[in-house]
C-alpha cells in the first residue's frame, strides 16, 4: 500500500510557566514541544514529536528537519519507515550520531507510524506485533523544586496530594546534595509508608562515589530504582553501584541510537534501561533497543517527558513490549507520568489520555497514536523558526 509524503511540517510551541521549577541540572521557565506534521498525497497526517528537555532549544531539531530532512522525505513512501530511519541516520551521521539530530529522526518516524496507522485504521501498537497489556500502571514524575520552597515540608505535601489521587508510585527529583537528598527521601518515605514505591531520579548531578554513599544511607528506604545518579559518559561508574543495595540503577534517556546503547546493555551497566521514544529514534530503533535489552535480559521502563503526543505513542509502544522474562505473573513496565505544569500537554489532544478508575492509564485504540490534535492550540503556541520555513 502506498502512502506517498508530500508535506514535513514542524511545529515549534513554547508556552512560559507561571512559576518556574529547578531540577538538578537548573530552571525550567517555559515549557516547549517539537511537533512533526506528516501528510500524504492520499489526505493522510501522521504527527510526531521530538524530545524537548527542559533546558533543550526545540529549534535546534526543527531546523535539522527543514533543511535536511525534508528534502530527503518528499515523495518517499511512509511505509518505509525503516528504509528512510537507516538513510536519514546515514546522511546526518557526520554531525548526529546523537543529541539533537536523533530526537529529530525520532520525531520523524514517530509521524510515519502514525500514517502508517491512520493508512491501515490500526492502532500502531497492532502494527508492532500486537499488545501484551490494554492499560500501564503510573509512576508519578514531577517534585521539582520551587523558589522559596520549603524541603522536606513541600514534597511531603505533594506525595500526599498524588496519593490522594490515587497513584500509589512517586518518583522524587533529587541532586540537590548528599546530606539534603538523604534527608529529603527518609523524610517522604516516613509520610506515605513502607507501601508506596518510591524511585528518585538525580538528573546525572553525582559522581559514583557521591551515588555511592546515597544509595548505601538510602537502602533502609527500599527504593524501587535510582535513576540517572552519574553522567550517561560513566559506563563504568554504571557498573559499580549496581547490586550495592536491593534498589535497582537506572538509565537510558540520554543514550541515543541502537549504537549508543549497546555497550551499557551488554556491558551489565543497569537494572533498568529507560529509553525515550521522542529522543532515541522512534518505534523504528526503540525496536531494536528493546530487542538487545530482551536478549540480554534486561527490563525496560521508557522515559517520558513531553505533550500529549510523547505520551501516546509511548502508550504504544508499552502496548507491545514483552515483559522481561514472560511468566504467569510478568512484572509489568511502568507508564513515566508527568504531573508537573505543563500549559498545553493534554490541551494538545483534547485531554484524550486520563487514568481510568483504578488508577491505570488505557493504550488508545484508535488508527495511528490513536489520539486527535486540536491544532487551536498549536496556533496558540507556535512560535516562529525562520530556519524551518
Amino acid at each position: 500500500m502506498s502512502a506517498t509524503i508530500t508535506e514535513i511540517l514542524v511545529h515549534v510551541l513554547r508556552a512560559p510557566l507561571a512559576e518556574p521549577f529547578a531540577f538538578s541540572q537548573g530552571w525550567a521557565t517555559q515549557r516547549s514541544a517539537l511537533l512533526v506534521e506528516i501528510r500524504t498525497r492520499d489526505g493522510v497526517t501522521g504527527w510526531g514529536e521530538c524530545l524537548c528537555h527542559g533546558l533543550q532549544p526545540p529549534e535546534i531539531a526543527a531546523t535539522i528537519i527543514a533543511q535536511v530532512c525534508r528534502p530527503h522525505l518528499r515523495g518517499r513512501n511512509a511505509f518505509d519507515a525503516g528504509v528512510l530511519w537507516e538513510e536519514l541516520y546515514n546522511l546526518t551521521r557526520p554531525y548526529g550520531q546523537g543529541g539533537a539530530v536523533l530526537n529529530a529522526l525520532s520525531g520523524i518516524d514517530i509521524a510515519l507510524w502514525d500514517v502508517m496507522g491512520r493508512t491501515l485504521g490500526r492502532p500502531v501498537h497492532q502494527l508492532l506485533g500486537g499488545a501484551f497489556r490494554t492499560r500501564v500502571e503510573p509512576y508519578v514524575t514531577g517534585f521539582y523544586r520551587r523558589r522559596g520552597g520549603q524541603y522536606p515540608a513541600d514534597g511531603i505535601r505533594e506525595a500526599e496530594a498524588h496519593l490522594a489521587e490515587g497513584f500509589r508510585a512517586l518518583k522524587l527529583k533529587t541532586g540537590f546534595g548528599i546530606e539534603q537528598d538523604i534527608a529529603y527521601v527518609r523524610a517522604v518515605r516516613r509520610a506515605v509508608g513502607p507501601d508506596v514505591r518510591l524511585m528518585m531520579d538525580a538528573n546525572c548531578a553525582y559522581s559514583a562515589a557521591a551515588a555511592r554513599r546515597i544509595l548505601l544511607e538510602l537502602a533502609p528506604e527500599r527504593l524501587h530504582f535510582f535513576e540517572e545518579p552519574l553522567a550517561p559518559e560513566d559506563l563504568e561508574g554504571y557498573r559499580q553501584l549496581r547490586g550495592l543495595t536491593a534498589t535497582w540503577i537506572a538509565a537510558g534517556e540520554n543514550l541515543l541510537g541502537k549504537h549508543a546503547c549497546r555497550p551499557w546493555i551488554a556491558g551489565g551497566a543497569l537494572d533498568l534501561f529507560q529509553p525515550d521514544i521522542c529522543a532515541t529514534g522512534g518505534f523504528t530503533e526503540l525496536q531494536k533497543i528493546t530487542a538487545l535489552c530482551q536478549a540480554w535480559h534486561l527490563p525496560v521502563v521508557p522515559h517520558v517527558w513531553g505533550s500529549g503526543v510523547c505520551l501516546a505513542a509511548s502508550l504504544q509502544f508499552l502496548a507491545a513490549l514483552p515483559p522481561t522474562p514472560l511468566c504467569l505473573q510478568p512484572i509489568e513496565p511502568l507508564l513515566e507520568y508527568d504531573r508537573s505544569d505543563h500549559p498545553f500537554r493534554s490541551a494538545l489532544i483534547h485531554d484524550a489520555i486520563r487514568r481510568d478508575p483504578d488508577g491505570f492509564v488505557p493504550v488508545p485504540t484508535g488508527p495511528g497514536l490513536g489520539i486527535e490534535i486540536d491544532r487551536t492550540v498549536i496556533a496558540r503556541h507556535t512560535v516562529p523558526c525562520p530556519a524551518t520555513e
